[in-house]
């Protein structure tokens, strides 16, 4: 397995907190960092050459400046810079890097529009788990929030998750979401009690088995079972909203499906709420 995190950089004021997190997770874990940079927009115009060997150069300033700035994190540091489409080169360094980290321009309700496809595109197509960072101060925040659903892909996010709480010494919250069958808005449905307790039991058993183990294996972990009603994205982003991190699993495989990434990966990533990771 590889021990180097990718790390996208750009321009953007979040960029800072993107190296920031990726740069103690590498210290904590003994692993290396390489900083990589996409300058896009190239179509071959008469004198584009010139523009764009200043533009290299600038970014590859960039990149030292910032290498340099956590050089005394005692992370062993690596930078590249590419002209390129970002999606296709970020989703190719992916493909030997333990984790890839990038960030989002979503600040919260109000501050304007949700994460655009540019970002989900990336996650959707990179070959190791994702990290998108947003531009929140989550310094206050408590907790560890990964969502449960008793898959394979579920498991991945829970083992996750789990060394990621026990690393930063913060309670696991792992969740499981059930959602009653739905009705045409003009219905007047009522759910028998009957109904809703056995999805309720359902919920809580699952959420059981997937965690089985979890406490002997690491013994100091604050494990927090919630088994809630309501629709997946919407809990796991409330949740969020209060955490330093949050974990979901896609089951995206085929390449519509990792286009797509997964409507619940999806609808968190559009609205994302605390430094979130989507493994596979």
């Amino acid at each position: 397995m590889s021990e180097t995190i990718v790390v996208g950089v750009t321009e953007a004021p979040v960029t800072r907190r993107v190296i920031d997190w990726a740069v103690s997770r590498a210290a904590h874990r003994h692993q290396q960092i390489e900083l990589v940079s996409v300058v896009g927009g190239a179509i071959g115009a008469v004198g584009e050459g010139s523009v764009m060997e200043t533009v290299l150069d600038e970014t590859q300033r960039m990149l030292d400046e910032e290498a340099a700035r956590i050089s005394d994190a005692g992370v062993h540091v690596t930078t590249r810079v590419e002209a390129g489409n970002p999606v296709t080169v970020l989703q190719a360094a992916s493909a030997h890097a333990a984790l890839l980290v990038i960030g989002s321009d979503y600040r919260g309700p109000g501050s304007g529009p949700a994460r655009g496809a540019h970002g989900i595109r990336i996650v959707a197509g990179a070959g190791c788990p994702v990290v998108v960072v947003p531009d929140i101060d989550i310094h206050d925040r408590t907790g560890v929030v990964v969502g449960v659903d008793g898959s394979p892909v579920s498991e991945g996010a829970i083992a996750f998750a789990a060394a990621e709480a026990d690393r930063l010494r913060e309670p696991l919250i792992a969740v499981s979401v059930w959602t009653p069958v739905t009705a045409p808005r003009n219905s007047a449905m009522v759910y028998p009690e009957l109904y809703l307790t056995n999805m309720q039991r359902t919920a809580e058993e699952n959420l059981a088995l997937s965690l089985a183990g979890l406490r002997a294996q690491y013994p100091d972990l604050v494990i927090d079972e919630r088994a809630v009603k309501g629709y997946p994205s919407t809990v796991i982003n409330e949740l969020a909203a209060d955490a330093k991190l949050a974990v979901i699993g896609t089951h995206g495989r085929n390449a519509v499906a990792r286009f797509l990434l997964g409507s619940i990966s999806h609808e968190v990533l559009q609205r994302v709420a605390t430094v979130t990771v989507v493994t596979r």
